[in-house]
């Protein structure tokens, strides 16, 4: 691991496999860390890809550069994090490809700057948050308890139980997104460490109250937002992997992925839960190696 200044953060960065093969971003979501992808680094590395694997913003060895910077989680800023991290490593058109967290990140930037990546692998398809309508059009009762975790982390309450059971909570949602995974203490453990990151409470529970118009985003990242708020089409060749397992993405829907994607490669179902890279790291790998 090393790490690496991009924009405002001094990125923590696993690289493996080929530096001059065709380059692959693989950005994991919450609450995981790049332990997700160990098994499809390995498959990717020995297929002769250069395989670049960051800790998001709050988790793992990431750190921002200046005290004063706002611990934003919103989209715009995931979007500009992969961004500044593809420009300071030097990468040539990246595949970029995540679920939850760092699917959105990757859909952000194949939408906003499609001709900085040469393809999407996105888990659940269209991640683009659409904070208007969340605002505004609440989903039947049995698919909201699904977000308790996010009502929860509203308030300070939430907050507080955040920084006292960071680990209990992410275990929580790893039994419950991925109901058929039969993870390990040991397995959950190696990641779990990533959580003690100093900037992973406040950028978790900023997340979770900006997608619902609770808290303003970054100044910074006002423009991108903007342009994220229209809905942006994703014109890059994209393979969409669509969990039939998966408890809590399920919202998302596989029938408009006609709609926000241009050049839609593949849409493939996988018999899994909220993580497939961790969970069946063969098929992920292929998805990209398609591409």
């Amino acid at each position: 691991m090393f790490t690496i200044r991009a924009g405002v953060l001094d990125v923590a960065v696993e690289r493996h496999g080929d530096p001059s093969g065709a380059s692959v971003v693989l950005l994991h979501g919450f609450p995981y860390d790049t332990r997700a992808y160990d098994d499809v680094a390995r498959l990717l590395a020995d297929a002769g890809r250069d395989v670049v694997v960051p800790y998001l913003r709050g988790f793992g060895g990431t750190r921002f550069t200046d005290r004063a910077t706002m611990r934003s989680g919103e989209q715009a800023a995931l979007a500009h994090d992969l961004r500044e991290l593809v420009t300071a490593l030097k990468l040539n058109k990246p595949i970029v490809a995540g679920y939850d967290w760092g699917g959105r990140a990757a859909c952000a930037v194949a939408a906003l700057w499609p001709e900085e990546v040469s393809g999407l692998v996105s888990v659940s398809g269209y991640l683009i948050q659409d904070i208007d309508a969340a605002n505004s059009r609440p989903a039947p009762p049995h698919l909201e308890k699904r977000y308790w975790y996010q009502y929860y982390l509203h308030s300070e309450r939430g907050r507080a139980g955040l920084t006292e059971y960071r680990a209990e909570i992410a275990q929580t949602l790893w039994t419950d997104w991925s109901p058929t995974w039969r993870f390990g203490d040991s397995e959950f453990g190696a990641t779990a460490a990533s959580f003690d990151n100093p900037d992973f409470v406040d950028v978790v529970v900023h997340s979770y109250r900006h997608r619902y118009g609770l808290e303003p985003g970054d100044p910074a990242y006002a423009t991108t937002q903007d342009a994220l708020a229209a809905q942006p089409e994703i014109t890059v060749p994209t393979i969409v992997i669509d969990p039939t397992e998966d408890t809590v993405a399920g919202l998302y829907g596989a029938s408009d992925h006609d709609a926000h994607f241009t050049d839609l490669v593949d849409v493939r179902a996988l018999d899994c839960g909220h993580n497939p890279p961790q969970e069946l790291p063969g098929h992920f790998a292929d998805a990209i190696l398609t591409l």
